[in-house]
């Protein structure tokens, strides 16, 4: 597929999740349940989370290694969030995913994080926190810009190793992984996120080591294993 046909599958996939997850209207910045939705303060919690991926502690565990799977699906989250905010400003401006998707594709940066992504141990772990710390930075004021925000993560993804292909992907097994959460009770807090000492990020990932990329089978992967939780 054509980068801007990838980009728009993934902008249908997470309207369609965010339709299902917070109901009709939450593009209005409000859930079904009258909960105030935020997408900058999801961006900025999932780039914490990223950093707790890397040994930036100076009193423990120094020199561990980054842990590259959690840091590729933590990448994916982020985007999720992204895309969700890009959304959320489309809808007020009138302008449809076609659109949507050409704008994105024509911003800053987009076409360098269509090529090869770099490795991750190229990178000083300083360079890459303080990539992180630039998007909380930007989210934590009262203008988030979307336009800029993306052109940031995608310097931030490149040097984590995620291209757009590479994000395509996992991006389809996360939105699996959390269509499957939202089926199994994730908004009334009945799901079990951990799956006999792992969590169900890491029984993705897993899945998708294993050559598991078609959507079906990782939806029906997940219930195999689920139904084996205790």
């Amino acid at each position: 597929m054509e980068p801007r046909e990838l980009i728009r599958n993934m902008l249908t996939l997470q309207q369609r999740l965010n339709d299902d997850t917070n109901g009709a209207g939450w593009e209005n910045g409000v859930n079904a349940n009258g909960k105030i939705i935020s997408w900058k303060r999801c961006v900025y919690m999932e780039c914490a989370e990223l950093l707790d991926s890397f040994a930036w502690k100076h009193w423990k565990d120094i020199a561990a290694p980054a842990d590259a799977d959690n840091v590729k699906i933590e990448i994916v989250d982020i985007w999720h969030f992204l895309m969700s905010m890009a959304l959320e400003n489309a809808h007020s401006k009138g302008i449809d995913i076609d659109t949507l998707a050409r704008e994105i594709t024509a911003l800053q940066g987009f076409a360098e994080f269509c090529k090869e992504p770099f490795r991750l141990s190229e990178y000083n772990l300083y360079e890459i926190v303080n990539e992180i710390e630039l998007i909380i930075h930007k989210c934590s004021g009262s203008m988030a810009r979307i336009h800029e925000l993306m052109t940031d993560f995608w310097r931030l993804a490149l040097k984590c190793g995620v291209n757009l292909y590479v994000l395509f992907e996992m991006y389809v097994a996360k939105n699996v992984l959390n269509k499957f959460r939202q089926d199994h009770g994730y908004k009334d807090g009945s799901y079990h996120k951990v799956w006999n000492g792992r969590e169900d990020n890491e029984v993705l990932a897993e899945i998708i080591r294993a050559g598991v990329v078609e959507a079906g089978a990782i939806y029906e992967r997940l219930s195999s294993d689920y139904a084996r939780v205790r």
